[in-house]
């Protein structure tokens, strides 16, 4: 399972018919904090451009990236006052040195801001200036201050701020500052860009909540300082990094660290652990970035300085790169330099696996698993072995648990889909097939598996489970699912 991360395309006639045609018209609210916008609207407004990130961008879905700035996000996030809705951190595939945060607690980490940090603290630096900005609320009182009238206008002007930031070239980029700046008009287009007095709360509320996590707070600094490092090597490209949406670096620092005169000098003893942070940044440049670069990064390591991770990085590049034999010399170094660690035999049986070697696959993921019994990625190899072994019985009830610890992946629906078929369970497969094409963005085939598991829901089970993969397919309009909502209330 690579938990598929689909190359950001989009064409402008897509983006255009997306934008100027959502028309949600946002429903008065009681107990407004913000004017006319509410705590309601925000949250909506977040879950709706929360399903376009979704829908449009590559999404890292691995666990091992995945639930790891989840549980960074959930450290931070913990020292922050109580939110009127939960703080939800999603990953995306982009190589720019950028977070973000939107309206509705929603946080964006960029997989190119974690690879260019030194340590977690600095990541987890930019995270709680990201949560500040969230609890400052200073996305919602900018669009109250903009005097949108409705939620099209509040998600065209955020979907121009993900096209400048997420888009792959220029046209791309200067159509998203078109579509928030000229389209929704030039005041809406100063949300784009946070204000100096914006940036400087959100520094000052992120040093406090980085501090209570535990952390050094050098860190944040010392972040700013890598950003700025990174500036002169990306000022060339048309993805805008953290420092373009942040401004004024140098200031900040300074201001940051006439700050930590004022501080214990014991915090400033704290030091970094960064084992699980290495992990995922191996993970990240070997298996995500393109091999030529990750090649010639791990290449120019001396050999005699090279840890456990970077032949564990060397042997998911080659691998990639179909080079089996120092593919297979690179993972058995990694294990002689960190024997029993459980990303290197997932990884080293993931290898075995995809080179049909199911004999060596297998010990190595069933060991992983006894190690790290919560690893999706391992289990949906273990139950990928069992499949090609034809024991169905196991394979079905290992990818069925897969699918309840990653339900959104399109690559596990598909192989729970393709074992059920085999096994017999024809209505079951085909709505797995469903869900796979449905979270593949695939619509017409999801639309025909669809249909062919509703020729085949006989018992009551099978049409509940039905009624489920319809909703989730073909899901009802906010106005009918409103009244089917109230009925039930009235029941």
């Amino acid at each position: 399972m690579n938990f598929r991360n689909k190359i950001f395309l989009q064409s402008t006639t897509l983006i255009l018919i997306f934008f100027f045609s959502f028309c949600i018209t946002p429903q008065a609210t009681a107990n407004s904090l913000f004017g006319d916008f509410t705590v309601s609207d925000e949250i909506k407004l977040g879950k709706e451009f929360d399903k376009m990130v979704r829908s449009r961008l590559p999404i890292i879905l691995d666990p091992q990236i995945d639930g790891y700035v989840k549980r960074l996000v959930a450290r931070v996030a913990k020292h922050i006052p109580p939110q009127p809705f939960p703080i939800k951190a999603t990953v995306i595939r982009n190589n720019a040195m950028n977070a973000f945060a939107v309206p509705g607690g929603y946080v964006y980490v960029f997989t190119g801001l974690i690879l260019n940090m030194k340590h977690e603290s600095e990541l987890a630096a930019v995270i709680g200036h990201e949560l500040a900005h969230v609890t400052l609320r200073h996305a919602a009182r900018r669009i109250e201050k903009m005097k949108m009238v409705n939620m099209a206008s509040m998600l065209g002007t955020l979907a121009g701020m993900l096209i400048g930031i997420a888009g792959g070239g220029a046209s791309m980029g200067n159509l998203g500052q078109a579509i928030a700046m000229g389209s929704l008009g030039g005041a809406q287009g100063a949300y784009l860009s946070y204000t100096q007095e914006n940036e400087r709360e959100a520094d000052h509320l992120g040093m406090n909540y980085l501090v209570a996590s535990g952390y050094n707070p050098q860190s944040m600094v010392d972040g700013f300082k890598v950003m700025k490092q990174r500036q002169w090597h990306m000022s060339n490209t048309n993805i805008p990094t953290y420092l373009s949406t942040h401004p004024g670096l140098d200031t900040r620092i300074a201001y940051l660290e006439n700050r930590f005169t004022r501080m214990p000098p014991e915090y400033f003893k704290r030091k970094n652990d960064d084992a699980e942070f290495h992990k995922v940044q191996t993970l990240i440049r070997a298996r995500l970035t393109s091999t030529d670069v990750a090649l010639a990064y791990y290449l120019a390591i001396p050999e005699k300085e090279r840890t456990c991770l970077d032949h564990l990085g060397l042997g998911i590049v080659y691998s990639r790169m179909k080079k089996n034999k120092k593919a297979e010399q690179e993972f058995k170094k990694a294990n002689e330099l960190c024997p029993g660690d459980p990303l290197i035999l997932r990884e080293e049986g993931r290898f075995y696996f995809n080179i049909g070697d199911m004999d060596k696959a297998s010990p190595l993921l069933h060991q992983a698993y006894l190690r790290a019994p919560t690893d999706a990625m391992t289990l949906f190899f273990i139950a990928r072995i069992e499949g090609v072994r034809k024991n169905y019985k196991q394979a079905i009830l290992t990818m069925r648990r897969v699918a309840e610890m990653v339900p959104h992946d399109q690559e596990i629906h598909y192989h729970l889909g393709r074992m059920l078929g085999e096994s017999g369970h024809y209505f079951q497969a085909h709505a797995q097939l469903a869900y796979a094409a449905f979270y593949g963005r695939n619509m017409k085939q999801a639309q025909f598996h669809l249909r062919k598991a509703e020729g085949l829901a006989k018992t009551k089970k099978q049409r509940e489970e039905l009624k489920k993969l319809q909703e989730t397919i073909n899901p009802k309009p906010p106005e009918e699912q409103k009244e089917k909502n109230e009925k039930k209330k009235e029941e």
